[in-house]
């Protein structure tokens, strides 16, 4: 991806996840914008933002962070929202036996004594494979890749869901359904 491109994507994660309203934009409840009116929004907040800019983030992007709608007049970020305004709905998925989370060896002990929280965002995000929150990992330091028995969750009552990126979302993993290899 290109500077621009990048720098453009790392804008639009910024609004569509974090904080609309820096640029004066207001989310609709599943996450939505329609697309002019973020570019107009964001043009006059300095951005050079395009249609045809958003469209290529989109379609280069390899976290497939955003999601175009069917009749491509609205733009929203697949998952990762913090801000609270926002709450996805996400059909609910059975998971596959294990998924993966990434994270990096500073956040062990508070993992072994909590599991895996959301914290600031509505969800935990997993991996379906490790290579993948491996990557996850890294960003945040050494990284380390749990091992979650998502099935067997699955099978007590958790409830997954499954973002338009490929990312498995859940609201919790307790301790007892990590492995910690």
């Amino acid at each position: 991806m290109s500077n621009q491109l990048n720098k453009i994507s790392k804008f639009l994660s910024y609004v569509l996840r974090h904080q609309p309203e820096a640029i004066g934009i207001t989310l609709d409840s599943d996450g939505w914008i329609d697309i002019d009116g973020l570019i107009i929004q964001a043009n006059q907040h300095g951005e050079s933002l395009t249609r045809e800019l958003i469209e290529q983030v989109v379609k280069t992007s390899d976290k497939k962070r955003f999601t175009i709608s069917d009749d491509g007049l609205k733009i929203r970020a697949a998952q990762g929202h913090s801000t609270r305004q926002v709450e996805v709905n996400h059909a609910e998925q059975v998971p596959p036996e294990f998924l993966y989370h990434g994270t990096a060896t500073r956040f062990i002990d508070s993992i072994k004594k909590q599991g895996l929280v959301a914290g600031d965002r509505h969800y935990v995000h997993l991996s379906a494979d490790e290579q993948t929150a491996i990557s996850v990992g890294k960003r945040h330091g050494k990284p380390v890749v749990l091992k979650i028995k998502a099935l067997l969750m699955y099978q007590q009552g958790f409830k997954f869901y499954l973002a338009d990126n490929g990312v498995w979302l859940i609201k919790t993993v307790p301790i007892k359904f990590l492995q910690f290899d």
